[in-house]
């Protein structure tokens, strides 16, 4: 197993030309009729006339555009939920989208998902900011890189396998949370990935504060041990 190498990551990114498309594949599938009315995980209540939809992980607010692979019907819905919790499904569409792709009839539907305007977490904000980004290659950033050892309590925000969504991602929340920025590069399952830790604290309150102010637009970070 790999030593652990962390180091402090300061990033000024120097030039523009950064693309933010992401595609996915797979099932979409649509809100019942008995949800209308229903809290959502973002705070927002569900109605079926929006066009919004459920994701595990796009930042509430993303903007995405979602084609029903066999007709090639499109449709643009703005992620304000979680889910769907159901294996090989990839996006959970309010009525009123899943009619726009035309499978009301078939419940389910394979199709392609397309970041348009990625959100900050925030509901109704389209500020591009983060979830695996493509970084152009004439792209350029300034690093002071350094190895440390931090110790005490920091908050993981993800791990990535690709070097330039976890190098897009760490420009944008350092100077969102004002928190130092580790990077922990470790290796899970024979396949080396990359880890983003905000904070260095000596007591777990403080990290724990930090994850609480962070719970909107990262809901599975969690508190890490350094």
């Amino acid at each position: 197993m790999l030593n652990k190498l962390i180091f402090t990551f300061f990033l000024f990114i120097l030039s523009l030309g950064v693309s933010f498309a992401q595609i996915q594949k797979g099932t979409a599938s649509f809100y019942a009729d008995k949800f209308e009315g229903k809290q959502t995980a973002s705070g927002e209540k569900y109605k079926h006339k929006k066009l919004t939809a459920a994701h595990k992980f796009l930042p509430f607010g993303t903007i995405v555009k979602v084609t029903n692979l066999e007709n090639k019907e499109s449709v643009e819905v703005r992620i304000n939920d979680r889910g769907p919790f159901v294996e090989g499904r990839v996006i959970d569409l309010s009525r009123s989208a899943a009619e726009k792709l035309k499978f009301i009839n078939q419940g389910l539907a394979e199709v392609q998902i397309e970041v348009i305007d990625a959100g900050d977490g925030r509901i109704n904000s389209n500020r591009p900011v983060q979830t695996d980004q493509k970084i152009d290659n004439e792209t350029y950033f300034e690093m002071k890189v350094k190895r440390k050892e931090p110790s005490g309590f920091g908050v993981q925000v993800g791990s990535f396998k690709g070097f330039d969504n976890m190098l897009k991602l760490s420009e944008n929340i350092e100077k969102s949370y004002r928190a130092n920025l580790f990077i922990e590069v470790k290796e899970l399952n024979d396949t080396k990935v990359y880890a983003l830790i905000l904070g260095e604290y000596r007591n777990r309150k403080r990290a724990d504060k930090l994850k609480a102010k962070m719970a909107d637009r990262f809901p599975d970070a969690f508190v890490t041990r350094y």
